[in-house]
């Protein structure tokens, strides 16, 4: 039956029965659409290689039989207001995960994640915060440097990082799926369209929600967690002392250049460690509101585009495990395309991010 997958290739394309039914060219009607995602109807060929065609994903994917539910996503502050939107980017999240484990099999490789072994939960103050964030780069062996590609090495501790355009007032999502042996994937959802320091500020939160208190701790610790996790405390003293008057736009950004972060990440991360005290932090944010800043800031931090998936299907596809029409299906790109790509390497982008494809 193709129910279920059917509505979610729906739902992720965004449109209505009727408006697929418009794609189809009167093959069918919104109502017997409607049947088939209630499993009250099985399409034929022609109709099943339509749908298909359609909605931008192959027969085998709509025949296949559901592997993943996706139990959980939270939106945080700014939610998606419409049913519709909700739940397109709820079925664009689950069947990228659901492509990603599929990879992970295929090269018998695990994708559960595990909390950090002897990691403190708790995380209702600020405080906890700092020392969880602390404590978690001291499990991880981070020590105090800059983490250079976030999203690269939260992929290496089996977090599923995920790249996908959102409404520009939403930044991220954390996502929790259930594989069909009951196992859970944890995913965090950042917006393709964000400059990389927001980007590296939503993974870092997402994370102080995931490992603190089983996700339930407030918005506001979960900043703390994130500016303490990307910007350590040692280092930060380090590079400018215990105790600030002033500060110049000029070292504001050079700062940003080192931690990945925003301008004013950092002046709030050196406020909140008393370097520098209030009112010389709002004399910064005054400064920036006048120059325009607040809402994007020059010299942006090149984005954080999670590879690892990428990697696996070309990976899985030079050791013969799939073929090249089954590369291009988890990839999502035409086989003719990828073809192409092989014996080149990959362009960067402008802002020299990794490429998408």
């Amino acid at each position: 039956m193709i129910g279920e997958r059917l509505k979610l290739a729906r739902s992720a394309a965004g449109l209505s029965l009727r408006e697929l039914g418009d794609r189809l060219g009167g093959l069918v009607s919104a109502q017997a659409i409607g049947k088939y995602e209630r499993d009250q109807m099985m399409p034929g060929s022609e109709v099943l290689i339509a749908l298909a065609r359609a909605l931008g994903v192959s027969e085998d994917y709509l025949l296949r039989q559901d592997e993943v539910e996706l139990v959980g996503v939270e939106f945080r502050k700014q939610r998606l207001e419409k049913a519709k939107d909700r739940a397109r980017v709820q079925a664009q999240i689950l069947s990228a995960v659901e492509r990603y484990l599929e990879v992970e099999d295929l090269l018998a490789m695990s994708s559960d994640w595990h909390p950090p072994r002897g990691f403190p939960r708790k995380g209702g103050q600020p405080k906890d915060a700092e020392e969880a964030a602390e404590r978690l780069r001291n499990v991880w062996a981070l020590g105090v440097d800059p983490i250079p590609s976030l999203a690269e090495f939260l992929e290496e501790k089996a977090i599923k990082i995920i790249s996908i355009r959102l409404p520009e007032r939403v930044s991220g999502v954390k996502a929790n799926v259930k594989k069909a042996d009951g196992s859970r994937v944890q995913a965090i959802v950042v917006n393709s369209e964000h400059a990389g320091e927001r980007q590296r500020f939503t993974l870092a939160h997402e994370l102080g929600h995931l490992v603190l208190s089983g996700g339930t701790v407030s918005e506001e610790v979960c900043k703390r967690f994130a500016g303490a996790f990307l910007v350590p405390e040692e280092t930060l003293r380090a590079e400018m002392g215990n105790s600030r008057t002033s500060i110049s736009i000029r070292e504001l950004f050079s700062l940003k250049e080192l931690f990945g972060v925003s301008a004013q990440a950092i002046a709030f991360r050196t406020a909140d460690l008393g370097i520098i005290n209030e009112s010389l932090k709002r004399q910064i944010f005054i400064e920036f509101g006048k120059r325009g800043w607040r809402k994007k800031e020059p010299n942006s931090v090149p984005k954080e585009q999670p590879a690892r998936f990428r990697r696996l299907c070309f990976r899985a596809l030079s050791e013969d495990v799939i073929s090249v029409s089954k590369a291009a299906e988890l990839l999502d790109v035409g086989a003719r395309e990828l073809l192409g790509s092989l014996d080149q390497p990959a362009p960067r982008s402008a802002d020299g991010s990794p490429p998408g494809f």
